[in-house]
């Protein structure tokens, strides 16, 4: 089967409406396609679902998924943020993600994702330039994510090294970075959830890999973690990006199943 559970629409921050999604997906040959709007975030709607959007996007959801019944399996899910208040009841499917993760001393949300000059800053205000030390509190963040958002799937696990590929901010090797990966995979790895494999920052043309890296979904399946495939897809043309690679990737890293957590 073909499938993909992670995608955004103009509800939030994508570029195509909902219906335009599920043609794309049609026209691509899935045979499941989920919708994953970001829910709403108090502390900053400018990326979000709206609560009045929110209405309109499940009806609209439960609609599409009456009209094209025959063509394809229309799933109506959300991606939680770390820091959402409101309710995952009614969802088919709930993804759980860290986009900014919060600094107490400093009484500050810090974005993992939004642009890497915004990172750098708020590394060299927040954390005096310790990129590791950045990365320490997002994994610490991150461990929490299934219990917090009681998600099935676990999104863009290490959504941090977003940029670093191209901007090199912290070693991904060395030892602080490990320990802090390890220490959050152990407590998700107790949970039910599944990881996925997002290509996500790919299309984007930031990274020539999904996340997680190798290193981590081969620690995922030696943990007997199970993983899926997503495109983390913000318009119709990337609704399948990049996913021979990331089916190559899950070969090398020794799974020979993917999972479907609905």
């Amino acid at each position: 089967m073909k499938i993909n559970l992670h995608s955004h629409t103009t509800y939030c921050d994508g570029k195509n409406s909902a219906e335009e999604m599920v043609l794309a997906a049609i026209e691509k040959g899935f045979d499941v396609f989920g919708f994953s709007g970001h829910s709403y975030t108090p502390f900053d709607e400018s990326y979000c679902m709206s609560i009045e959007a929110t209405k309109a996007y499940k009806e609209e959801v439960s609609g599409l998924k009456e009209k094209y019944k025959k063509n394809i399996r229309i799933l109506c899910g959300v991606e939680q943020d770390f820091y959402s208040d409101r309710s995952t009841c009614g969802y088919d499917y709930v993804i759980g993600s860290v986009h900014a993760f919060y600094n107490r001393k400093y009484d500050k949300y810090i974005y993992a994702d939004y642009d890497p000059q915004i990172l750098i800053d708020s590394c060299e205000k927040y954390y005096g330039g310790d990129f590791l030390s950045l990365a320490e509190d997002y994994f610490e963040e991150e461990s929490h994510v299934a219990e917090k958002t009681g998600c099935n799937i676990i999104g863009h696990f290490d959504l941090i090294t977003k940029f670093n590929e191209q901007t090199k901010m912290f070693d991904e090797s060395h030892p602080r970075y490990i320990n802090a990966v390890d220490n959050a995979l152990a407590r998700l790895l107790k949970s039910n959830a599944v990881f996925e494999i997002n290509t996500g920052a790919m299309a984007k043309g930031y990274r020539t890999s999904p996340y997680p890296s190798e290193a981590i979904l081969r620690k995922i399946n030696s943990g007997k973690g199970r993983v899926i495939i997503s495109s983390d897809t913000h318009s119709a043309d990337t609704v399948d990006y990049a996913f021979k690679d990331a089916l190559r990737l899950a070969a090398i890293c020794g799974f020979d199943t993917l999972s479907y957590p609905v």
